[in-house]
This record gives C-alpha cells, structure tokens and sequence, in this order.
C-alpha cells in the first residue's frame, strides 16, 4: 500500500513538474530572442538613408558637416595642367541574358527615390551613375566597358564605348575573367600602339560601383615615373584593392602593366583559386608585392603615396583613403572623410547610398553638400 500510495503522489504531481518544465523552457526562449535581437538591429538592412553625425568632427584637412551642409569645402582641381595625354576609365561588366527574366518579375523591385528598379535594371542604374560621375569631375575622359560579347547590354552615351572580350562571366568566376580581360585588353592597346605615340591615353581600371568626386589627372601629372598604380589600406591580410588599377599610357608602362597582371593572375589560379568569386584577385595582388625581396609592407600603415620596383614594374602605391575612400569600412572612416579625396567607392550594400548621392546632387550641384550626405550615412547597411 505504501508503495502504491507513493506511486499515486507522483502522478498526481507530473502535471506540475511538466508546467515549470514548459514555464522555464518558455522564459529561457523569451531571453534568448531578446539578447538576439540588439544583434538582429545591427544587422539589419534600410530602404532609406539613415543619417547620423558625420565622423572626423574637429580634426583637421576632414570634411566638416552640420546635417548635408559641407561648412568647409573639399578641395577640387579643376583642370589637369601639364598632364600629357588624354585618361579613359576601364571596367569589366556585363548583363547575363538569362537575367533578362528578371524584367518581368516585379518581386525582388527596389524603389530608390521615384524610381522602381527590378535587378537588372539596379545593375544598369549603378553603371549610369558611374558614368555619370565621371562626366560630371572629368568630362572629357573616355568610359570604356569590357564585355561579354554574347551579353545584351546597350549603353548610348556620350564617350562610352563597348569592347567585346571573350572569357567567361559567370558570377563564381568574374573576378578571374576580370584580371584576364584587363590583361587581353592592354596587349590588344600594345600592339596597337606605335612606339612613339604622338597623343597618349592613360587607363584607370575601376569597380562600377565608385564614384570619381575629382579630377584624376594628378595622378599621372605629379607622379610621372610609375608605370602601374594600386591603393593601399592598412590592413595586413588584404592591404591592397583590386578596384582601382591606373596605367601610365606609354608602351613601356603598358607592357610592364600587363607583365605585373599576368603574375597576378598566375598566382590568383595556382593560390587563390577557390575564392575566385571574391577576394581572390586582392589575396594574389598582395602575394604579388609582398613576395618580392626587401618590401616593406610596414608603408602601408601610413596613408602616403610611395613607389617600388615589384618585379620590373614601376609601382605606386596611392592611399585609399584618397583614392578608394570606402564608407562603411574604408580606411580614414573613423576619423572622417579627407578633404581632398578623389574616388568613394560604394562596396557591398551601399549602391542604394550611390544611387542616393547622385540624386542629391543632381538637386544640389554641391560635391561638398553630397560629401556630407555618404559620411553623414554612417555605417549603415542598405538593401540593394
């Protein structure tokens, strides 16, 4: 009877313990998703600008804002003086024909301003901003774009030229193809080119995705002796950005150029080949430079220009902070936006914030003023 009586006070008291069980399990989930969700805040995406406090607030040669309003102004060279030749801006990119059925799925549609853009027409949106930067801080350069010659793409513009390369343009492999169309491209121009050219054209190969906010001219008028420029970051695993590339226009420098991207490529097959869809190219840049006997990578931790002989090629190296000021994570984001930057390149999530830019510039016609609306947009991450 004892035994049973026992028995009896168990059952009777399991619906209790399986309530606390359920009311504990139940607490424990409600304090996980609130310790996850200041995580989920900082991760999560904006369809509009979210402006704060510009950085660099006080410090000198940094752009100073209240709001959009610029209350020192950027330096701007106007002209390019002295400079011996004409520039023409390069990039790889392509519309894949199968993407064309995106058109007609309205779904994934991103609305920039008044403007509703299905995925193509965001890639065609970011490219006609380029471009439109460039005509804007150097008009009289040229835009030429290296291309699938199978795509469907389409650019009538005013100094804009495409140059149909065969190679292959996949996502996973664009990066790979890019090194290799930069590469037929400067041995198409060398051949092409007498020895003694009487008029020059210097090459700045670039991501889409920057925005050229002053003229580049100085580059080839102030350093007159490289034959290949990279820009640097102070960053020991990838110190170097594969999204600007500039090429003095002599044949000597073109040939050396296209002899350094070669190396390049050999390693970024041999080496880097399973991060062909991004970094690869950045990762073979930096074994590149940093391989060669003597170089000092501890330069890359000042933003000053400097050049090296990197395997007989004349190489400068130009801050990014200049040159590939990033927003988000560029180097100099913390302490501000320098008041002489060139380039501001809009990796990742930030091509609504280009798009957004060039619209308020348009309304504006102030670099300063569109200056203080990337650096008063923080870190924030955007949907497009």
């Amino acid at each position: 009877m004892k035994i049973f009586r026992g028995w009896h006070r168990f059952v009777l008291g399991l619906p209790l313990i399986l309530l606390l069980t359920h009311l504990f399990s139940v607490m424990e989930l409600h304090k996980s998703s609130k310790m996850e969700e200041p995580h989920k805040q900082l991760n999560k995406k904006f369809d509009h600008l979210i402006l704060g406090p510009a950085a660099g607030q006080g410090l000198s040669n940094r752009l100073q804002c209240q709001g959009t309003k610029a209350l020192n102004r950027t330096h701007s060279s106007n002209s390019r003086s002295g400079v011996d030749g004409s520039i023409a801006f390069v990039i790889v990119f392509t519309i894949s024909n199968s993407s064309l059925n995106d058109v007609v799925d309205k779904s994934s549609n991103t609305v920039v301003g008044k403007t509703s853009y299905n995925k193509v027409g965001r890639s065609m949106a970011v490219l006609d901003v380029f471009i439109n930067f460039i005509q804007v801080a150097m008009p009289q350069s040229e835009v030429i774009i290296l291309t699938d010659p199978v795509s469907d793409l389409s650019v009538r513009r005013n100094r804009v030229s495409l140059y149909p390369i065969q190679g292959e343009y996949s996502r996973d492999k664009l990066m790979l193809q890019r090194i290799r169309s930069y590469i037929s491209f400067l041995e198409t121009k060398l051949q092409k080119l007498p020895q003694k050219p009487r008029n020059i054209t210097h090459y700045i190969f670039t991501d889409s995705d920057i925005a050229v906010v002053d003229d580049l001219g100085q580059i080839f008028h102030d350093h007159p002796n490289f034959h290949l420029a990279l820009t640097f970051r102070n960053n020991k695993a990838q110190p170097l950005n594969s999204g600007f590339i500039a090429v003095r226009g002599t044949p000597d420098a073109i040939l050396r150029a296209k002899l350094f991207l070669q190396e390049v490529l050999k390693v970024y097959s041999s080496k880097y080949i399973n991060a062909s869809r991004m970094l690869g190219d950045q990762l073979a840049l930096a074994w590149v430079v940093k391989s060669k006997p003597h170089f000092d990578a501890s330069r890359f931790a000042k933003a000053l220009p400097f050049s090296e002989d990197i395997g007989g090629t004349t190489v400068l190296f130009l801050p990014c902070s200049l040159y590939n000021w990033t927003p988000p994570e560029g180097a100099g984001q913390f302490h501000g936006m320098p008041l002489d930057v060139k380039v501001v390149h809009f990796k990742g999530s930030r091509k609504r914030l280009m798009l957004e830019s060039w619209n308020f510039y348009s309304s504006s016609h102030d670099i300063s003023n569109m200056l203080c609306l990337i650096l008063g947009s923080g870190r924030t991450k955007y949907d497009f």
